[in-house]
């Protein structure tokens, strides 16, 4: 779990809100996990069992808005055989973006020194614009600064970090 997670929550809602009015696609991602995940302690993986398919655990926090015309859910982790932390790995959602001509992604949610990480580098690998936002991320921090310094990788690899106040969006 990270700590204090769903304070992403209504700073998410706000970016997706905007996307949403401006007729922007909005992708949600989240964990999928086989029930026997390579992940999971007990497979040999460094993770407490999370995000199991069909399980509470799984289910998109109850504050986040998901629009019902505008959305997009990309599930990975799916494959009991097979861990990634971006949710480019082992999914569809190059292709989503591509076949809409998308050239600028936006990240957010958690954890920052994980998935979202590993999302905004996927997509500056892919040749995407990647941009951080700043007030939707929240880390696992397994050592104190971990996400600082995921926050600090990202932008020496090309992204932008930005908040709701910045024109860019």
């Amino acid at each position: 779990a990270v700590s204090e997670g769903d304070q992403v929550i209504e700073p998410l809602n706000r970016y997706i809100r905007l996307f949403a009015e401006r007729g922007n696609p909005v992708y949600f991602t989240r964990d999928w996990h086989t029930l026997h995940h390579i992940s999971f302690k007990g497979y040999g993986g460094v993770w407490p069992s999370h995000c199991v398919q069909g399980t509470k655990g799984a289910e998109f926090h109850p504050g986040l808005y998901i629009p019902e015309d505008n959305k997009f859910v990309i599930s990975s982790g799916g494959s009991p055989d097979f861990d990634s932390y971006s949710a480019f790995q082992g999914t569809v959602l190059h292709d989503l973006l591509r076949e809409r001509g998308v050239s600028r992604v936006f990240v957010g949610g958690i954890a920052t020194d994980y998935c979202v990480k590993h999302t905004v580098l996927g997509a500056l690998n892919l040749g995407y614009q990647a941009f951080l936002l700043m007030e939707g991320v929240k880390g696992v921090n397994l050592r104190p600064d971990d996400s600082e310094k995921a926050v600090e990788e990202m932008m020496k690899r090309g992204a932008v970090c930005v908040t709701p106040e910045d024109e860019i969006l």
